[in-house]
């Protein structure tokens, strides 16, 4: 199995394909099986990267008494491309996935080809409403008697595909170690550090942002916000939950793959074609 090491420890991330590299990012307590409706379509003209953020997955658990917060999860990103050597690539982040992804390229631009965020963190408003939900479920003994509750609702599940996903992060979540990595996650979204609002004009890579219009979680509103954060970004929305690449995957590819397909080219053009020489008579 292909692993490398991280400042979190070794993250497992699985590889298909060649080409630009196209680097999937999950959601809290889910994992790359997220991305099996489109991974293989993707795989298909990319070097794809599914990755499983550290205690998801088959990745380690967190090391070193480290939290498992949304800024260590954009460290574990960075130390990936990194180590992996990528050229610049374009990321695809679900929810805190697409928080890390916005950081490497606020921090890193030169590593980042495009971004696609799918309901993505760090770019809404802080409310009274949100700062609440956060310290709820920053609780570890009450994030394991609700989030296994609202998993139903964030995802909409509508295919096999989807009940699968919803299942596992509900068995997850109702363990010791997952509310406890859960909960982690949940008070790094309360905290500064997840706001990268300011960073929105600064992002030099093209971003385009999906969103599921059914998610409870990061609802449409919150996608409005993001987009008026990120000027020049491009704004689309499909009919699902927080997870519409799983829940829609057609959909998803007819919006995402000319995207990938001009962020690539942008980043990687192609040598010009020598030219004809002409023998002189």
């Amino acid at each position: 199995m292909p692993f490398t090491i991280t400042r979190a420890g070794r993250v497992f991330y699985e590889q298909r394909g060649s080409g630009v590299p196209v680097v999937l990012l999950h959601a809290a307590l889910h994992d790359h099986m997220d991305f099996g409706p489109v991974a293989e379509a993707l795989a298909a003209r990319y070097r794809t990267i599914a990755v499983d953020w550290p205690g998801h997955g088959r990745s380690d658990p967190v090391g070193g008494g480290q939290e498992a917060g949304a800024a260590l999860l954009a460290g574990v990103l960075a130390d990936l491309v990194s180590c992996l050597e990528l050229p610049p690539a374009v990321l695809i982040g679900n929810s805190v996935g697409g928080f890390a992804a916005a950081r490497l390229a606020l921090d890193e631009p030169h590593r980042v080809a495009g971004l696609i965020l799918v309901n993505t963190g760090g770019f809404t408003r802080q409310t009274a409403v949100s700062r609440l939900a956060c310290r709820v479920l920053g609780s570890p003994r009450l994030n394991q008697r609700l989030l296994p509750r609202l998993v139903p609702g964030y995802m909409k599940a509508g295919n096999d595909h989807d009940r699968a996903i919803a299942a596992r992060v509900q068995a997850r979540a109702r363990t010791g170690e997952g509310a406890r990595i859960a909960a982690g996650l949940w008070r790094s979204f309360g905290t500064p550090a997840h706001d990268v609002r300011a960073g929105g004009p600064r992002l030099a890579a093209p971003v385009l942002l999906v969103w599921g219009t059914r998610d409870t979680i990061v609802p449409l509103k919150a996608g409005r916000q993001t987009h008026a954060a990120i000027p020049g970004s491009h704004f689309r929305t499909l009919d699902t939950g927080h997870v519409a690449f799983a829940s829609d995957p057609a959909g998803f590819l007819a919006l995402a793959g000319p995207f990938i397909e001009s962020a690539a080219r942008a980043a990687h053009p192609s040598p010009a074609p020598p030219r004809e020489s002409r023998s002189r008579t």
